[in-house]
């Protein structure tokens, strides 16, 4: 026989302090007022053309194709029709403060940082002997094996060693210094000798150096790059005071 369990708010906070989620919570809280001040301050305004228009692409991304989809998705996360306006018009205002704040800058912050955004296409093996990734490299050189024969004997990862290590395109600015160091001082397509890093010691092909170029994926990536840069410092910048009622985060849920 099935059992009948009553949530209250107090379970739910009690939860979220077990689960040990209040301070990303409290990111979080701090962070929504934190945009709605930057919104209040710049004059920012969400017609009500926009909030409808959000709503049907934020439906659509859900896949909630009817009324009755919907209302069962907001009874799931135990929201109301105004929380889920409000949710729409949370995204909507961060969307118009970061063009609002970013717009105009995306520019300058390119040519100044453009050597960050800078790619490679490279293939990588990652070996904890120093002594033999300088063998294979030698071997590589000598041409008596290829890059991809070393990555398919040493990789342990199925998916990586079946592509042969390749890493795809990655950016300058999430390799380590000592790799990007000397990646980008490569004449593709060149195997690197051995760096030893905390993770090992890489042996990488250098395939081909992408030069960036400023088209709608990048600004939006800088954007981005400037949004949260922007945010972490006016959360660090705030002085949270925080109020929980003890009693019920302290306590036992009753039962």
């Amino acid at each position: 026989m099935s059992q009948a369990i009553t949530i209250s708010h107090e379970d739910i906070l009690h939860q979220v302090k077990l689960s040990c989620q209040i301070p990303e919570i409290v990111e979080q809280i701090v962070t929504r007022k934190v945009i709605a001040d930057a919104a209040a301050e710049a004059g920012i305004k969400v017609e009500t053309e926009e909030l409808q228009k959000a709503a049907d692409q934020f439906r659509l991304v859900n896949k909630l194709r009817s009324a009755d989809e919907t209302w069962a998705w907001l009874k799931k996360h135990g929201l109301s029709l105004d929380n889920f306006e409000e949710l729409i018009y949370n995204n909507l205002s961060i969307d118009k403060v970061l063009k609002n704040l970013f717009a105009d800058k995306i520019d300058a912050y390119f040519f100044e940082h453009q050597l960050n955004y800078a790619g490679v296409v490279m293939y990588e093996v990652v070996l904890d002997d120093e002594d033999l990734a300088l063998e294979l490299f030698y071997t590589i050189q000598e041409g008596e094996m290829s890059f991809c024969d070393v990555a398919h004997q040493h990789i342990q990862d199925i998916e990586l060693r079946r592509k042969g290590g390749y890493r795809g395109i990655v950016s300058r600015k999430y390799l380590k210094p000592e790799i990007s160091a000397a990646i980008f001082t490569a004449n593709p397509p060149q195997v690197l000798k051995p760096i030893v890093t905390s993770k090992g010691v890489h042996l990488i092909l250098v395939e081909e150096i992408i030069q960036p170029e400023l088209d709608d994926r990048l600004r939006q990536e800088i954007g981005s790059d400037l949004w949260y840069e922007w945010l972490k410092q006016q959360i660090q910048q705030v002085e949270v005071v925080k109020y929980l009622d003890s009693n019920s985060l302290s306590s036992h849920p009753k039962s």
